[in-house]
């Protein structure tokens, strides 16, 4: 449904045609409402038209209803009867180029992340680890990164909090106080996730977010998560998909204000992210969200109340569609109360009435203008989507697998050298230093035994040997005193004898 001069055209009120502006979907949005109302539906027709203005996207896929994007659609006693409402006399039906992907590698192209590239917040997220814990996790990145010691995969990691454990003391005056018994908690957890099935995210080769900016045929490629199962671990896909953001973030190119983003961000269930998040990590998102925008990308938030997203994030979501919530209880109702407050006022109806009444497929819709301001909310029906509504088969999913640009990059890993090999071939070299030491150890008090055994034979020959000496000495002086005597005598006698004559 995508028109002409970079507008979107997305639904329909009393007044018209309801078009979102190009150069403003990058300030992100807000699809909000309760189970059944029509979220994902409003979600794949905005993504579709996304797609035909060239801009790719990017969506979780919660029960596999969003595979059908992929294929083209077909007419309907609902579509037929909205046709005239909307002023379409003929509907061209198509389906958008679509990639999977599957943390797991089940359903689509495997996404995995290096331990290093999480990074020690998130990653302290996942493991869900108190602030002490996560103090230890930050040292131990902080000697992984000083050392050159890559962390990569979750045995990477595992080795890594063994060797500062072991080595604690080496490392306090520098780093800090290192506690085993937080080294043990965090080990822990590393294998609880581990058993979720968490160490198939971690690993070569890491996601590149570039290969989500991507066109075909100068349409935007849609690319779809598949998220049943990792919905079992919510921990998981939220942090998964915050990552996700944070490396857009990181990696793209100030680009300013387009006139269309380059990506499209849908965040589905969004609550997740912000349930047991502590304030540091709210910061933290909130400025991730308000200076991506400047990277191209647009995120839009879809949840089933709008009071799930904090204050401080839900005023930089621009662009906002409210399908019907609920009222039954004073929570609820106040709920719809604040939703209420948060739209330019129509003067046509009164919008808290209007949201209770809302039907499946209705909405209000306020949109952003050239200027950046919030048009007043409509009252307005959702397009129907051109792509197929509800899954695929499995041999439509193998097949758009295997026939991806993409295919063979990401869906055999690799194991290169890193933490884990660097330590175990350091502990291997001490250990045959040690043993070596202790060989040399052995032989040098084996000598030192037949040293001392030797002295007590030794000393024996050298007593004797020296007796005898002194004898034989003794026996030489004496001879020798006596022939000297002797000689000396008739020598003394002849001189004296001499004069006397």
């Amino acid at each position: 449904m995508y028109t002409d001069d970079n507008q979107l055209y997305i639904a329909h009120c009393d007044n018209g045609p309801l078009y979102m502006i190009g150069k403003m979907a990058n300030r992100h949005g807000l699809i909000a409402g309760a189970t059944g109302t029509g979220k994902t539906v409003t979600l794949q027709v905005l993504a579709e038209t996304f797609c035909q203005a060239g801009v790719p996207c990017f969506m979780a896929d919660m029960k596999g209803d969003l595979s059908g994007i992929s294929q083209a659609g077909q007419m309907s006693g609902f579509i037929e009867k909205r046709c005239p409402e909307f002023g379409i006399e003929n509907p061209q039906f198509h389906g958008c180029p679509t990639r999977f992907f599957d943390v797991y590698g089940e359903q689509g192209h495997p996404l995995r992340a290096t331990i290093s590239d999480m990074g020690p917040q998130l990653l302290a997220r996942l493991l869900d680890l108190n602030e002490t814990q996560t103090g230890i996790l930050n040292i131990v990145f902080k000697i992984a990164d000083d050392r050159g010691l890559l962390l990569i995969d979750m045995k990477d990691l595992r080795m890594m909090l063994d060797y500062v454990a072991k080595n604690a003391k080496e490392f306090t005056t520098t780093y800090g106080t290192v506690s085993s018994v937080s080294v043990g908690a965090i080990q822990r957890a590393l294998l609880a996730l581990e058993a979720e099935g968490g160490e198939i995210f971690f690993g070569e080769p890491a996601f590149n977010v570039f290969d989500f900016l991507q066109t075909e045929g100068g349409k935007g490629v849609m690319n779809v998560l598949a998220a049943d199962k990792l919905m079992l671990n919510p921990k998981l896909y939220s942090t998964f998909l915050l990552w996700l953001l944070s490396e857009l973030y990181t990696q793209l190119p100030e680009v300013g204000d387009l006139p269309l983003p380059k990506l499209i961000f849908f965040f589905d269930e969004a609550h997740m992210l912000f349930k047991d998040t502590s304030k540091a990590l709210v910061d933290k998102i909130e400025q991730v969200i308000r200076l991506v925008r400047s990277k191209g990308v647009g995120v839009y938030f879809v949840t089933q109340s709008p009071d799930d997203i904090p204050e401080a994030i839900a005023g930089q979501l621009g662009n906002r569609i409210l399908h019907g919530l609920r009222a039954y209880t004073p929570k609820e109702q106040k709920a719809v109360k604040a939703a209420a407050q948060t739209f330019r006022t129509n003067p046509n109806f009164n919008t808290e009435a209007a949201i209770l009444e809302l039907g499946t497929g209705e909405a209000l819709v306020s949109l952003l203008d050239e200027k950046g301001a919030p048009c007043i909310v409509e009252r307005a029906k959702i397009l129907f989507p051109l792509s197929q509504i509800g899954a695929i088969t499995d041999e439509q999913r193998n097949s758009l697998i295997r026939s991806s640009r993409i295919y063979g990059v990401y869906d055999k890993s690799f194991d290169r050298e890193s933490a884990y090999e660097v330590l175990v071939e350091q502990q291997k070299q001490e250990e045959k230093r040690l043993q070596k030491e202790a060989e040399e150890e052995a032989k040098r008090k084996e000598k030192e035994a037949k040293e001392k055994a030797k002295p007590k034979n030794t000393t024996s020959s050298r007593t004797k040997k020296s007796t005898g000496r002194k004898a034989l000495e003794k026996t030489i002086n004496t001879t020798a005193t006596t022939i000297g005597r002797g000689i000396g005598n008739k020598i003394v006698r002849s001189i004296l004898g001499s004069i006397f004559k």
